[in-house]
C-alpha cells in the first residue's frame, strides 16, 4: 500500500493532527502540499519533510477562499502535473451551549468544516475523475456521531461532511475516486480544554495518522468511517433495522407509538448501500416491488 510518488494535499497542515498527517503521508514516499493558513506554519512542516528526504509544497490558503484554492490546486498541477490524495483536515472550534451560542459562531464553524471541504474537494474532482484515481478523506467526529455538549455548530458540521462523503462516494466510484471519514481523537490545541489532562497524554496525534495509509492507498475502501485514537482504530456506521409497517389508519400514531420497541430491534440491521434503499424497504413492506427511482444521473 505504498503511496510512492501519490501528490497529496492536506489542509491544516501547519500544526497538530494536520501536521502528522502530512509528515506520515510522506514517509510513505507521497509528495506533498502542505496547506495552512498561516506560510509560516505551512512552511515549518514542509521543510521538515524536505529534510527528512521527502518533497513538499507549502501554500498558505484560508480553504473558505475558492480563488484562493483554486490557485493552490493550479499551483499543483504546475508543479506534479496531477493530485490523488486530498485530505480535509482543516477546522476551528466555536464551543458553547446552543443557548449561549451566537449564529456568527455557528456559521463560521460550518463554513470552514464543511464548505472548506466542499471548495477543496470540488477543486480537485474534475482532476480526479480525468485522471480515473483519487483518494478523499473527510474529518467526521463523534461529536458529529453521537453529539457533545456545547459543540452542536461542530457537531453539525462534522455530520453533514458525512453525509457528503456517502453520496461523492456513490458519484465518485465509477472514476475511481474513493471517499472516506476519518473520526480522529487527538491532543491538539483544538482539544486542550476540552479533554481531561491524563487523556491528552495518551491521545498522540501521531497515533491517528496511520489509518490514512489505509484510506489512501490503492486497495482504500470507500463510504468507510474510521474512527481512530490512541493507536486504537474502530468503524462506525449509520444501519437502517428491519422496521415494522404499520400502514395507515386513525390509530398508526399510537401504533407507532407503541410499537418502537420493534421499530428500533437491531437484529438484522442493514448498512444500505445508498439512500434510496430507505423507501425501497417501505414500499416494499407495503407491496410495492418497482424500483422506486434511478441512482444515477
Amino acid at each position: 500500500m505504498s503511496l510512492q510518488d501519490r501528490i497529496a494535499i492536506v489542509t491544516g497542515a501547519g500544526g497538530g493532527l494536520g501536521r502528522q498527517h502530512a509528515l506520515f503521508l510522506a514517509r510513505q514516499g507521497a509528495r506533498l502540499v502542505v496547506n495552512d493558513v498561516q506560510q509560516a506554519a505551512a512552511d515549518a512542516v514542509a521543510a521538515e519533510i524536505r529534510a527528512a528526504g521527502g518533497e513538499a509544497l507549502a501554500i498558505a490558503a484560508s480553504v473558505t477562499d475558492e480563488q484562493a484554492v483554486a490557485a493552490l490546486v493550479r499551483q499543483v498541477m504546475a508543479q506534479w502535473g496531477r493530485i490523488d490524495i486530498l485530505v480535509n483536515n482543516a477546522g476551528i472550534l466555536r464551543d458553547k451551549s446552543f443557548t449561549k451560542m451566537e449564529l456568527d459562531d455557528f456559521r463560521l464553524v460550518v463554513d470552514v468544516h464543511l464548505m472548506g471541504a466542499v471548495i477543496c474537494t470540488k477543486a480537485v474532482w474534475e482532476i480526479m475523475r480525468a485522471q480515473r484515481h483519487g483518494r478523499i478523506v473527510m474529518t467526521t467526529s463523534s461529536s458529529g456521531l453521537y453529539g457533545n455538549f456545547g459543540q452542536a455548530n461542530y457537531g453539525a458540521a462534522k455530520m453533514a461532511l458525512v453525509g457528503l462523503m456517502q453520496t461523492l462516494a456513490i458519484e465518485g466510484e465509477k472514476h475511481g475516486i474513493r471517499v472516506n471519514c476519518l473520526a480522529p481523537t487527538a491532543a491538539t490545541q483544538m482539544t486542550h480544554g476540552v479533554l481531561s489532562d491524563d487523556s491528552l497524554q495518551r491521545l498522540d496525534p501521531a497515533l491517528v495518522s496511520p489509518g490514512l495509509l489505509a484510506l489512501t492507498g490503492d486497495d482504500a475502501p470507500t463510504r468507510m468511517i474510521l474512527c481512530a485514537g490512541a493507536g486504537h482504530f474502530a468503524a462506525a456506521n449509520i444501519t437502517l433495522t428491519t422496521g415494522l409497517h404499520v400502514g395507515a389508519g386513525a390509530g398508526a400514531g399510537e401504533q407507532v407509538a407503541t410499537s418502537l420497541p420493534a421499530i428500533t430491534d437491531r437484529t438484522g440491521e442493514i448498512v444500505p448501500a445508498y439512500g434510496f434503499v430507505q423507501a425501497e424497504r417501505e414500499l416494499a413492506s407495503a407491496g410495492w416491488q418497482q424500483p422506486v427511482a434511478a441512482t444515477t444521473r
